[in-house]
């Protein structure tokens, strides 16, 4: 797949599943737009790395995903946006009588209405340019529910809804929209975790990620920030010219359940 000559936005970028996004997109040829809402050397950093490493251009630009007019203006920033990727995300475990209201503002906020901004302020670089992709990171959880996570749940799932209303919108024009819906993904994060999972447990490392962590996922292994970038990758390409308002799970079965 070349990407030569197309540039791709990416929400909360820095780390993680974003970042893994970001370095595939640019190993297919994408100039990339990555994004968190600090503005320290190390989140230009790793812009640096993005251009080195695959030899595109690469930018860091800060924008708190919180706050429609950042979310715009991000947009504005990049110049070109012919891949957006909606990724940013936050999380807060509780049970709903007890979930904090500013935690559910948030989460809703970051993780779902920024999504809405972005596309808006994205959807009419795509039609100017002639072709466009919008991949919004969703989740096992935009399929499923799980308890404690009202706010992450109801966002996932309205990030899966949104994907739809964008696609319809976008059906006869060379612009697709879709959701990618991970399970649980080996995130630098995620391996932080285990470590005090193992010693709360008293397990080794193994039996906490398949009897622990992976309970759901009946692979039993967790996907990795590679394997979300290329299904966004496959995305872009002439293969999924007509895959639009769909989701695609990478969750080793845990929605087949």
């Amino acid at each position: 797949m070349d990407l030569s000559g197309k540039t791709a936005v990416i929400t909360g970028s820095t780390s993680g599943i974003g970042l893994g996004v970001a370095h595939e997109l640019a190993r297919a040829g994408a100039n990339v737009v990555i994004n968190s809402f600090t503005d320290r050397d190390a989140d230009h950093a790793v812009a640096r790395e993005i251009a080195e490493t695959h030899g595109v251009a690469a930018r860091y630009v800060q924008a708190d995903m919180s706050d429609p007019a950042a979310c715009a203006a991000l947009i504005e920033a990049a110049g070109a946006c012919d891949i957006l990727v909606n990724n940013a995300g936050i999380q807060h475990v509780a049970p709903i009588e007890a979930f904090p209201r500013e935690k559910w503002d948030a989460i809703l906020a970051i993780m779902l209405s920024s999504a809405f901004h972005c596309t808006a302020a994205a959807l009419p670089k795509m039609r100017a340019a002639g072709w466009g992709r919008v991949v919004n990171i969703a989740s096992a959880h935009g399929l499923t529910g799980s308890p404690y996570k009202a706010a992450y749940v109801a966002a996932k799932h309205g990030l899966v809804g949104l994907t739809k209303v964008a696609a319809l919108e976008t059906a006869r024009e060379p612009i697709t929209a879709n959701a990618i819906c991970p399970g649980y993904v080996l995130t630098p994060l995620v391996e932080d975790q285990i470590p005090d999972t193992m010693e709360k447990y008293g397990m080794e490392r193994q039996e906490v990620i398949e009897k622990v962590m992976l309970e759901r996922q009946p692979s039993k292994e967790f996907a990795s920030t590679e394997q979300i970038g290329q299904t966004a990758v496959f995305l872009c390409s002439p293969g999924a010219d007509q895959i639009t308002g769909t989701t695609i799970s990478v969750d080793g079965g845990w929605t087949a359940l």
